[in-house]
């Protein structure tokens, strides 16, 4: 394991923007499968192989090992540095092809699919589901639409920034803005 990976690809640092892609990372210091990882952070082995293979995929962890498990085959992956410094010159990409796609309609389609599952997923047995919904309706003068998009997701970022720790229960955060359709009778 190096002490420091210069990061240069924009692959790589966009990689790293899911908080949860981070605290893998932090697990991985040592070599760990991913069933060890998911059960020191509370995730199920699949998530967190998910969360592996993208960082695998963008150089950022390697597999080490392997061993047989009951039959399978099981990785054992370590993170490829102790640290990571970033490109000056990728500051100000990163993210910009995921805002792009996060602005599809299909991109939409899937977030609310997404969403209506884990939805159906929750206990509602549970004496209490903290949650909230809120709908409703903004109307934005042409000549603003971009500002107000981007007012949008500044404020999400801030909101990503601030609450997207390790720690703490977990809250899923979907928000959709779309131009609104006629109205149906």
């Amino acid at each position: 394991m190096r002490d420091v990976l210069y990061l240069e690809q924009i692959e790589q640092a966009e990689a790293l923007l899911k908080p949860q892609r981070i605290e893998v990372l932090r697990q991985l210091a040592e070599p760990r499968t991913c069933t060890e990882v998911a059960a020191r952070l509370g995730q199920t082995p699949q998530r967190v192989y998910y969360h592996v293979k993208r960082l695998v995929e963008a150089g950022l962890v390697e597999q080490v090992s392997e061993r047989k498990v009951r039959g399978i085959h099981e990785g054992i992956y370590q993170a490829g540095a102790r640290s990571y410094w970033l490109s000056p010159r990728l500051v100000g990409r990163i993210g910009l092809r995921k805002a792009q796609d996060e602005l599809s309609l299909g991109y939409l389609l899937d977030l609310m699919e997404e969403v209506q599952s884990d939805i159906a997923a929750l206990d509602r047995t549970a004496p209490e589901l903290p949650s909230v919904g809120v709908s409703g309706e903004i109307r934005v003068p042409p000549e603003q639409r971009q500002e107000f998009l981007n007012d949008l997701q500044t404020v999400l970022r801030d909101l990503f920034t601030r609450y997207g720790g390790a720690e703490g229960d977990t809250f899923k955060l979907a928000v959709a803005c779309y131009p609104k359709g006629e109205d149906r009778e």
